[in-house]
């Protein structure tokens, strides 16, 4: 079993207390997000768990606890986020110096195949141009050359819950969707991120971008198979995750996070509708408890 921590909050950035409790008790339980009534029981065993795959944008507050992760033979890699967007945008997230300077750390540590740059999402707005995010595309990957093997990026989903709270930033932004992206604008953009990446020794892909396909970017697994067999040599029951979007190449995993628990506030984010919902339940948290966000919350 591969296990997704998490794609629905940053458990490494704020909730690894309760992780290393979790798989000091050989389990955790995870609701249902869309029937908080249904509840299962996910096995943390290492005989049960063969990777788990993090996602985060700070890394810090796990990166203490290698050692146990380690000694009880835990695999896992990290998907980790730099943007550099500016504090309005991403206001919990670390400066983007502390960010490289993390993602270095990490990556002496593990080995840069173990640690996958995203530069995601990518949304276009008068201040957040097209030339904007090629020379901070640009910047990020000179900085993170040698600590990473691999870039992920994506376009920014102006799903309802985010795009409010977009909306809201359009002061700082400028109208969204203000700068012009037809065919010919997007293959320059693609191709000059193409070409940033090869020259700092990374390979590019998307995360669950066909309409990138034409211009040279072709679809990655986040949660991939190949990079599971190389980093650690294991053959799984590779399924692709028909849970996730038909868009997505990933394989199967479970994820034992939760929607609407991540306080850093980023405002383009899908996974917080609520942001008062995710402080109240990160505030009544209990690191003991086998769930992550607090029952309560869903009634």
């Amino acid at each position: 079993m591969i296990i997704s921590a998490s794609r629905r909050t940053d458990i490494p950035a704020l909730y690894s207390e309760w992780l290393i409790n979790r798989l000091e008790a050989g389990f955790c339980i995870v609701r249902n997000p869309f029937n908080p009534q249904q509840e299962s029981l996910v096995s943390l065993a290492p005989q049960d768990v063969d990777v788990i795959v993090f996602w985060t944008k700070d890394p810090r507050p796990l990166m203490g606890h290698f050692d146990y992760l380690d000694q009880r033979g835990y695999h896992y890699y990290f998907q980790y986020t730099v943007t550099g967007y500016p504090h309005w945008l991403e206001p919990g997230v670390p400066r983007l110096d502390k960010a490289i300077e993390a993602f270095c750390d990490l990556a002496k540590r593990l080995g840069s195949a173990r640690v996958i740059w995203r530069y995601d999402p990518i949304f276009f707005s008068q201040a957040t141009q097209m030339s904007y995010h090629v020379e901070s595309f640009r910047y990020i990957a000179r900085a993170l050359e040698g600590s990473t093997q691999r870039v992920v990026i994506s376009l920014w989903d102006a799903y309802r819950k985010s795009l409010r709270r977009m909306r809201a930033v359009e002061n700082e932004t400028g109208p969204l969707g203000e700068e012009r992206c037809g065919p010919k604008e997007m293959a320059e953009f693609c191709a000059s991120l193409i070409d940033i990446a090869g020259q700092h020794g990374m390979t590019i892909s998307s995360c669950a971008e066909h309409q990138l396909e034409c211009y040279g970017i072709d679809r990655g697994k986040c949660i991939d198979d190949q990079l599971i067999r190389q980093l650690f040599d294991l053959e799984l029951d590779f399924r692709k995750d028909h849970g996730q979007r038909p868009e997505c190449g990933c394989i199967a995993s479970k994820d034992i996070g939760a929607y609407d628990t991540c306080i850093l506030g980023c405002q383009y984010c899908y996974a917080v509708g609520r942001p008062d919902l995710a402080w109240e339940r990160y505030r009544y948290h209990d690191p003991q408890a086998p769930c992550l966000a607090a029952s309560f919350a869903y009634r």
